[in-house]
C-alpha cells in the first residue's frame, strides 16, 4: 500500500511539474493572492494622505461629495467632463499609468464616474508579468523542488500586502515596485539566459528604469546607482554595437535622473527644505535653539520641531508664508543641513537609526485600507497576507551600523563569486555583483539622502525602494545558494548533475 501510494505521489509531481513551471505557479498564486485584495468587493487600497492632487486633477479626476482622507479609501471618483486647465505639479512619468486607467475606465465602466479598480488593473497586469519574469531569472532552468519552493518566496514577499495595497491609490509607489522587478528580471535574465530575447530584455531593462527614475522626484539619485548595476552588462556584449547600446542606455539613465532632478519645482523644494529642518535638525537634539542660533537661523523656529509642512493641527505660523520662506528657507538648505549634521554627528547617527528601523516596514500605517461603511474603523490595517512584512519589520536590525556591515558582508559574498567566474571567463557573477552592488547603493544612500533632503517626514514611503532593493538581493542570495551558483556558475553540464 506504502509503495502504492509513494508511486502514486511522484508519478503526480512528474505530472505537475511537466505542465507547471516554477513562473506559472508563482504568478498563478499572485494573480489570486493580490486579486482578491484589489477587485473583490469590498475591495481594498490605501487612503489619500494629501498627495492624491498631484495625481488626480492633473488627469482629469475630482473629489466627489464625501470624500475620504486618512481614514478610508475612496471607491469612485469623479471624471471632468469640461476643459482641464491644471497642469502637472511635477515631471514624473506617474500620469502613464493614471491616464490608462482612466482611459480603460471610460471604454469599459462609464465616462463620468471612475472606479479605482481600474487604477488596480493597470498595476496588477504588469505586476504578474514581472512575478514571472522574476521567477523564470531565479529557477531557469530547473523544475526541481528547490525551483518550486523559490517560486513560493517570491510569493511570499513580493505578494504581501503591503506591496500591493498601493495598487488601488494614486501614490507612484506600485509603478517603481513593477519596473524595479522587470529591470532586476531582465539584468537577470541577460545573464543567465543570452540567447532568450536579448534585445527584448536589454530594452526592457533600460527602458523600465528610466521610468522608475522618473516616476518620483525622489528617485533622482537612483540614476547613479542603476548605471553601476548597468556595468556588468558589458560583460554579455558579444559584439561592439552591444557594448554601444549599453553605452547609450546608461547614458539615457544618467539625462533623466538629471531631468527628474533638474524638473523639481520650488514649491516642493520648499517642502522638503522645511521639512528637512522640523522633522530632522530639530529633532533628537537636547537644547534646538541655542543650535539654531549658533547656525545663524532665529532660534523661534525651534517651536516647529516636527511639524508638517501641511500642518493637521494648529501651527503657530504657516510653513508656506513669507515670514518663513525668508528667515528659515533662504537661510537654509542642503548644504547648511549638511554642515549642520557633520558639526553633529550623534544625532545625524540617530536619525539614521530612525531610518533604519523604518526600512522593513513597508505597509503605510498613516492610512486606512478599508472601505467606508465595510464595518471597519477609521484608518484600519489590513493583515491578510502581510507574514513577510510583519516578520522583516519586527525582527529586520534597527541600527544603521547593522545596514553598513550587512552590506560589506553581501559584497565579499558576491566578488568571490564574481572572482572565480571572472577567472573561469563566466559572465553571470559579474554581471550579479554590479548589480548587487548597485542595489547595496540604494540600500545604504537612500536613507542618507532621505534624512538630509526630508527628515523622517513620511519615512516609509521615501524609503520603498530599500527593502525591494534588499528583497531582490535576498531572493538573489537563496536562489544561488540553492542552486549552488553563489561562488561559481557552473556550466550546462555540472547543471545537469546538480
Amino acid at each position: 500500500m506504502g509503495h502504492i501510494l509513494k508511486s502514486g505521489i511522484v508519478a503526480a509531481w512528474r505530472w505537475f511539474t511537466r505542465h507547471v513551471s516554477p513562473a506559472a505557479l508563482a504568478t498563478v498564486l499572485a494573480a489570486g493572492i493580490a486579486g482578491w485584495l484589489i477587485f473583490v468587493p469590498p475591495f481594498h487600497g490605501l487612503a489619500d494622505n494629501g498627495d492624491f492632487y498631484r495625481a488626480i486633477f492633473v488627469n482629469g479626476l475630482y473629489k466627489l461629495k464625501g470624500y475620504h482622507m486618512l481614514g478610508y479609501i475612496n471607491p469612485q471618483l469623479g471624471i471632468m467632463r469640461y476643459f482641464n486647465e491644471t497642469h502637472a505639479a511635477v515631471f514624473s512619468s506617474q500620469p502613464l499609468f493614471v491616464r490608462l486607467a482612466v482611459g480603460l475606465n471610460k471604454l469599459f465602466y462609464s465616462r463620468t464616474v471612475f472606479d479605482l479598480r481600474f487604477m488596480g488593473l493597470v498595476y496588477y497586469l504588469p505586476y504578474l508579468g514581472a512575478i514571472y519574469l522574476l521567477t523564470s531569472a531565479l529557477t531557469h532552468p530547473f523544475r526541481r523542488l528547490r525551483s518550486y519552493f523559490l517560486a513560493l518566496l517570491v510569493v511570499f514577499i513580493f505578494a504581501d500586502s503591503s506591496f500591493t495595497l498601493y495598487f488601488n491609490s494614486f501614490f507612484a509607489e506600485p509603478g517603481m515596485l513593477v519596473l524595479a522587478l522587470y529591470a532586476f528580471a531582465a539584468i537577470i535574465l541577460l545573464g543567465r539566459r543570452p540567447d532568450f530575447h536579448p534585445r527584448w530584455m536589454t530594452l526592457l531593462y533600460f527602458v523600465s528604469v528610466m521610468f522608475l527614475i522618473a516616476n518620483k522626484q525622489q528617485n533622482a539619485p537612483l540614476a547613479l546607482s542603476y548605471v553601476v548595476a548597468s556595468l556588468g552588462l558589458f560583460m554579455v556584449c558579444r559584439h561592439r554595437y552591444q557594448a554601444l547600446l549599453v553605452v547609450a542606455g546608461m547614458a539615457g539613465i544618467l539625462v533623466t535622473g538629471v531631468l527628474t532632478y533638474t524638473l523639481i519645482t520650488k514649491q516642493f523644494n520648499d517642502i522638503n527644505q522645511y521639512q528637512a529642518v522640523t522633522h530632522g535638525v530639530l529633532l533628537h537634539t537636547g537644547d534646538p535653539s541655542r543650535k539654531l542660533k549658533k547656525q545663524g537661523v532665529s532660534e523661534q523656529f525651534a517651536l516647529m520641531s516636527a511639524q508638517d509642512y501641511y500642518p493637521k493641527n494648529f501651527a503657530a505660523i504657516s510653513p508656506s508664508s513669507d515670514y518663513v520662506h525668508r528667515h528659515l528657507n533662504q537661510k537654509t538648505g542642503f548644504g547648511w543641513i549638511v554642515r549642520y549634521y557633520l558639526n553633529h554627528p550623534k544625532q545625524f547617527r540617530t536619525l539614521l537609526d530612525v531610518a533604519a528601523g523604518d526600512m522593513m516596514i513597508t505597509q503605510v500605517k498613516a492610512v486606512g485600507d478599508y472601505q467606508a461603511g465595510t464595518g471597519h474603523q477609521a484608518g484600519e490595517q489590513v493583515t491578510y497576507f502581510t507574514g513577510f512584512s510583519a516578520v522583516a519589520g519586527a525582527f529586520f536590525p534597527q541600527k544603521f551600523a547593522f545596514d553598513l556591515l550587512l552590506a560589506v558582508a553581501l559584497v565579499i559574498v558576491f566578488g568571490v563569486g564574481a572572482y572565480n567566474d571572472w577567472k573561469a571567463r563566466q559572465p553571470m557573477g559579474v554581471l550579479r555583483f554590479f548589480l548587487v552592488v548597485g542595489l547595496l547603493t540604494i540600500f545604504i544612500f537612500v536613507p542618507i539622502i532621505s534624512i538630509i533632503g526630508d527628515g523622517d517626514a513620511d519615512l516609509a514611503k521615501h524609503l520603498f525602494m530599500v527593502p525591494v532593493s534588499l528583497d531582490l538581493i535576498l531572493l538573489t542570495f537563496v536562489a544561488d545558494i540553492l542552486n549552488h551558483r553563489l561562488w561559481h556558475t557552473p556550466t550546462a553540464e555540472q547543471e545537469a548533475d546538480a
